[in-house]
């Protein structure tokens, strides 16, 4: 069974970093496309940022020159660093993986972000 596990979440200042990361683990046969989403209280849950198998990336307009999403294909891992945190950032994030004929979620990790 496919397993994705998130961590690095936590509470810090605005301005501050994080950097989050995403191991995905089991019968994985081929990664086309791992990201991020993050989801708000009261809030849908929205993608901020995603890289596929070609390492092309895209990212939600709010959190460009800021956030910075990588892979690690060996490791089955996606990160994602969070610079110059805003509370507006704060949600819990969890992690896609998307192969070819299906997606997985990681259970998520909270982000806070205080003003």
């Amino acid at each position: 069974q496919v397993h994705l596990v998130e961590s690095g979440g936590g509470l810090v200042q605005a301005g501050g970093s994080l950097r989050l990361s995403c191991a995905a683990s089991g019968a994985i046969h081929r990664i086309n496309v791992m990201g991020w989403y993050r989801q708000a209280p009261g809030k849908q849950r929205e993608l901020v940022a995603s890289i596929n198998w070609e390492f092309n990336t895209n990212y939600k307009d709010s959190v460009k020159g800021r956030f910075t999403i990588s892979r690690d294909n060996a490791k089955n891992t996606v990160y994602l660093r969070m610079d110059s945190l805003k509370p507006e950032d704060t949600a819990v994030y969890y992690c896609l993986t998307r192969t070819y004929g299906n997606d997985y979620w990681g259970q998520g990790t909270q982000v806070t972000v205080s003003a």
